[in-house]
């Protein structure tokens, strides 16, 4: 089962991050990411740029993209890991691994798969999903 690591900067957690040596910041989560590698539960992951991006807001007839406005600090996440582990155990002992500091938090939260639309299995795209998987090499 695959599972999303989100992960959420408080604003304590920034001012500690301005406060830390960015090669120390680079080596933990060098290591953690290499032990991730080496174990084979690493699907994936990216941390994301602190400039702004989009806001795409559908609660209208149609989208509409802005440049803002982004919830507060607290909601934000600056980063991601996908991996594929056995358990949700095993996804939360990863998660409490990770070195982060004060303020930091990790929401944990599993990916849905194919048994998760396994009613629509007719359904044309569920099953165009499961080919684009294979293709991608993502199952």
């Amino acid at each position: 089962m695959k599972f999303m690591l989100i992960m959420r900067a408080t604003p304590e957690a920034e001012a500690a991050y301005a406060e830390t040596d960015f090669e120390e910041i680079i080596n933990a989560m060098g290591a953690y990411n290499e032990a991730l590698m080496k174990s084979g539960v690493l699907l994936g992951g990216d941390g994301l740029a602190p400039e702004p991006g989009f806001v795409v807001d559908f609660s209208g007839e149609e989208p509409i993209v802005t440049d803002g406005p982004y919830g507060e600090v607290h909601e934000l996440f600056n980063g991601f890991w996908i991996l594929q582990v056995s358990s949700p155990e095993e996804a939360l002992e990863w998660a409490r691994r990770c070195p982060l500091g004060p303020g930091s938090k990790l929401e944990v939260r599993r990916v849905t798969d194919e048994t998760d639309f396994a009613d629509y299995a007719d359904n044309e795209y569920v099953q165009k999903e499961a080919e684009w998987r294979r293709e991608l090499g993502t199952e």
